[in-house]
């Protein structure tokens, strides 16, 4: 049988979001930022259901208009909000849960990203943190995101007897954290934000390496 393939993207509160930008965008140009880079990672679900995991109505709203389903993670902080929406979508049928960080500028198409039964990492640019993370839904995957989740997520799936691959793909390693990230935009912040909502092709070519 064909896998069952989900995206889940955690999305914080538009209010609270990108904070260390404020010396360089003020709150109505971050929250517009942080709409925009969403709703880019969003479009690379291509034939997978999206859903985000949230914890303000805003989000949940902005991600209904996007044709996602919402997910309540109320209290339970990043890596709780994502292990449980894993969990509760392998009830719900679900196979492999592809986990996207919302703020991927240049994020192809994820649709096939990672393999049935086996966990797939694509780190960040420092290759300490996880920007994208394929996991079988039912394994009982503890997400422990931060400061070297990388790392973390490598042993997880060696303590889970799971198959670990890494993706160094640089449209993947690319996030939006810091403001010398804006630079990597191209553009002015007004510029940036209108090219990230624009529709074009997000071209998929994975190379997995064994980790």
């Amino acid at each position: 049988m064909p896998v069952t393939r989900a995206l889940l993207v955690p999305v914080k509160a538009f209010s609270r979001a990108k904070h260390r930008l404020a010396d360089h965008l003020d709150p109505s140009e971050r929250e517009a930022l942080v709409r925009a880079l969403a709703h880019r990672v969003l479009r690379a679900r291509g034939t997978m259901r999206a859903f985000v995991a949230c914890d303000d109505e805003d989000v949940a709203s902005f991600a209904v208009a996007e044709g996602a389903q919402v997910l309540w993670t109320a209290g339970l902080g990043l890596s709780g909000a994502v292990s449980a929406a894993v969990g509760h979508l392998g009830t719900k049928g679900i196979d492999l849960v592809v986990v996207a960080h919302g703020d991927l500028p240049f994020a192809p198409g994820l649709d096939t990203f990672g393999e049935e039964g086996a966990v797939t990492l694509a780190p960040d640019r420092t290759e300490r943190g996880t920007n994208v993370a394929a996991v079988p839904a039912r394994a009982g995957f503890r997400f422990s995101y931060g400061l070297d989740s990388f790392g973390r997520h490598r042993n997880e799936a060696a303590r889970l007897g799971l198959a670990c691959s890494v993706v160094r793909d640089w449209r993947l390693a690319v996030d939006v954290d810091h403001p010398s990230d804006l630079a990597l935009l191209g553009a002015s912040p007004a510029a940036a934000i209108a090219a990230l909502g624009t529709d074009g092709e997000n071209p998929t070519a994975w190379k997995d390496e064994e980790a």
